[in-house]
């Protein structure tokens, strides 16, 4: 007997209306019928998809990009700004390093 698979994100307006409207998560899942932590997880994971975009994170997909994946100047632009944050996360770290290994070797009394 095969197993009547249903995507749960096919029913994400309507999940997420109902849950507005104030059905309890068991109650949708009694009536789509999916388990409840499968509606816990898809709640979540709708959730912080949601803060990500109210933030302005770009959402990628997970995995290996396929072959004919094009690259906007959006997201080149997206991650340079990354490696330039990160960028400068370093040198920060290093100065404050350093400072301190002065500190250290001013009170040790060597130069």
């Amino acid at each position: 007997m095969p197993r009547s698979y249903r995507h749960i994100q096919e029913y994400e307006k309507e999940i997420i209306k109902l849950r507005e409207n104030g059905f309890t998560k068991r109650e949708i899942c009694e009536k789509y019928g999916f388990t409840l932590k499968q509606l816990t997880n898809f709640i979540t994971r709708y959730n912080t998809k949601e803060r990500k975009i109210a933030a302005g994170i770009a959402i990628k997909k997970k995995g290996r990009p396929p072959k004919d994946y094009v690259v906007s100047e959006q997201d080149k632009v997206a991650e340079l700004k990354y490696i330039l944050a990160r960028k400068d996360a370093k040198i920060k770290s290093l100065e404050m390093e350093n400072e301190l290994m002065r500190d250290f070797l001013s009170l040790t009394e060597r130069k």
